[in-house]
């Protein structure tokens, strides 16, 4: 068997695991049966050619640097640091909130929960629920946590800034936030999907419908891209 065949095989194997592993894993991630074209979700932001070209497959591509959302300090309801985007094997989902919200705050948190649900056992699946209030009460970020995220310890993250992030979600997230005189909150109805290199691939309206489908099965796609774009290493006897 040549190198190219085995590597087909590899990657027929890594997709029909996530296939088995994640319930309704729609085919549509594939364009094409058997050939080396799948879907890709769109790469959102800034991108900027650097005038350098890469080999990839036989094929010429433009070197592209595309917008790219750094990692940031966050605590727990310990106050304990939690890692947000440190890995880069882990594909992201995020959301913003504040504890005193009882209105897109709670609608978030209550909507993202059969989505975790259903990703729980994918330790390449995290998701974060940020406060936008870094002077946040822990017995409030406990609160949250106890009604929506107890049982997802390792996958759902309710978490607060350390320091005011309004700059960094308009700046890096590129979604609105900011702080209204009355010491409530304006923020984006939208969940984020970042992939393994901190790049924004889907934004999910919480107001339009079956967008909880579609961020379900874009989940689903990323995992397929990376899985392509970092292969297993098969061991020469």
């Amino acid at each position: 068997m040549n190198n190219i065949s085995k590597k087909r095989n590899i990657s027929t194997i890594i997709i029909l695991a996530i296939v088995l592993i994640v319930p309704g894993f729609l085919y549509i991630a594939l364009n094409k049966i058997g050939s080396n074209q799948y879907l890709k979700l769109p790469i959102y932001g800034e991108k900027v050619l650097t005038g350098k070209m890469n080999r990839k497959m036989g094929r010429e591509i433009p070197d592209t640097l595309y917008h790219h959302v750094p990692s940031l300090a966050l605590v727990n309801a310990k106050g304990d640091p939690t890692p947000f985007l440190n890995s880069d094997t882990v594909v992201t989902v995020v959301h913003l909130f504040s504890a005193k919200d009882e209105g897109l705050s709670k609608t978030l948190l209550s909507n993202l929960k059969p989505v975790v649900d259903r990703f729980k056992n994918i330790q390449k699946v995290k998701f974060y629920s940020i406060s936008l209030n870094e002077k946040e009460l822990n017995v409030d970020i406990a609160s949250i946590q106890q009604l929506y995220a107890k049982d997802y310890p390792n996958t759902w993250f309710i978490v607060r800034p350390d320091s005011s992030i309004f700059e960094y979600v308009q700046k890096n997230f590129l979604i609105d936030a900011h702080a209204n005189p009355d010491d409530t909150y304006s923020f984006s109805n939208n969940y984020l999907l970042i992939d393994t290199e901190g790049r924004i691939r889907g934004f999910y309206d919480i107001n339009q419908n079956k967008e909880m489908e579609r961020l379900q099965d874009e989940i689903k796609v990323q995992l397929v891209e990376e899985a392509r774009n970092n292969p297993l290493k098969v061991e020469k006897k």
